[in-house]
């Protein structure tokens, strides 16, 4: 904020919208709330809902709506105030947000000022509480993903939804919140293995078949991300020569993760072991994306990435090669940015198709 030359800084949640900033900073973590920042103060404000919750969660100051809307205690609240510079998120309000949280703060002469990056560039380097959480979550993420492997046996085949909801279930019972914060995870088998984000359907897996499976776990609101590949009975000559190649694109690109080296260099160091195979044309999506109370975060590791890794960082590494008509595979694992390197925080044990003998 002093860089910014700001008095006051203001963070919306709107329909959970924005809710992992606001739990970052604040410790709250409800689907609707304000918080509003000075040099020497700092008010949570939120609706009757969370009244117990918002003391329970969070140091700030806690306001309960009661007789205004959410946006007339923020421009009341600042418009009575002294402060003359206000940061706000524009990245994340609409224009129609905006007229109704701030433009009566505009009229009453208050300087907005976008402050978007403040948060993430905050949140962009994690700490050792941050890494435990992550490091937790790809632990359940694990052990649930080897309970539901010993599952699929028998005559009566299992269906992609079905994975997906005993996955889930084995996640929550060893004790994480759940999966993903907003999104399903990806059970891909055969054919629709080619897509990068195929959702579970109601297919049933068949022998010798290769099912990606991209899923993950969610611990104190940090989450993991991990993709691994299994077949039923066997595996075909192909997937087994494509897994090899991003077995190889995947360690190529961890042995280069360091601070100072870009998001660019990364993706081509896995890309160039991909190409030189034969497959450069399958690879159709970046080498991975930062990751922590959000999926996908900052920094961003692709073709057209400019960021700079950094110690601190939490990005995943996953290398993909896509067929159509025929399927895909990817590896993925997550690794924090060392001072001399890059530790892995997943676990890379099972990157080989795993074959589920009936």
């Amino acid at each position: 904020m002093a860089e910014k030359n700001l008095d006051a800084f203001v963070l919306l949640v709107q329909e959970r919208a924005n809710s992992e900033s606001c739990h970052y900073i604040s410790g709250f973590r409800g689907s609707s709330a304000a918080l509003i920042i000075s040099m020497d103060k700092e008010f949570l404000i939120t609706d009757g809902r969370y009244k117990t919750q918002a003391k329970n969660q969070s140091p700030f100051e806690i306001i309960i709506q009661s007789e205004f809307s959410l946006p007339e205690y923020i421009s009341r609240a600042i418009k009575d105030s002294d402060f003359k510079h206000v940061g706000f998120e524009a990245e994340k309000i609409s224009h129609a947000e905006f007229e109704k949280y701030f433009a009566p703060v505009k009229i009453a002469g208050k300087k907005l000022i976008d402050a978007s990056e403040l948060i993430l560039r905050l949140r962009r380097t994690k700490d050792s509480y941050e890494i435990s959480r992550i490091k937790a979550a790809a632990k359940i993420a694990r052990e649930a993903y080897g309970n539901v492997l010993k599952k699929i046996h028998g005559p009566e085949k299992m269906s992609e939804i079905e994975f997906e909801i005993k996955l889930m279930e084995e996640i929550k019972l060893l004790g994480a919140e759940k999966g993903w914060a907003h999104d399903d995870f990806i059970v891909a088998s055969g054919t629709r293995g080619a897509m990068c984000h195929a959702p579970a359907t109601l297919k049933k897996f068949a022998e010798g078949e290769v099912v990606t499976v991209d899923y993950g776990a969610m611990v104190d609101g940090y989450m993991s991300d991990i993709t691994r590949n299994f077949a039923l009975g066997r595996a075909d000559k192909k997937a087994i020569e494509i897994n090899e190649v991003l077995l190889k694109a995947h360690r190529e690109a961890v042995k280069i993760l360091r601070p100072g080296i870009s998001g660019r260099e990364a993706d081509s160091a896995a890309r160039k072991i991909i190409s030189d195979s034969g497959y450069g044309k399958n690879f159709l999506h970046g080498l991975g994306h930062g990751l922590g109370l959000e999926v996908h975060e900052a920094p961003r590791l692709s073709q057209s990435s400019a960021d700079i890794l950094r110690v601190g960082d939490v990005v995943t590494i996953e290398p993909g090669i896509y067929i159509e008509g025929w399927g895909g595979l990817r590896i993925e694992d997550d690794y924090l940015i060392t001072d001399d390197g890059a530790e892995v925080l997943t676990f890379t044990d099972n990157q080989k198709i795993e074959i589920i003998r009936s």
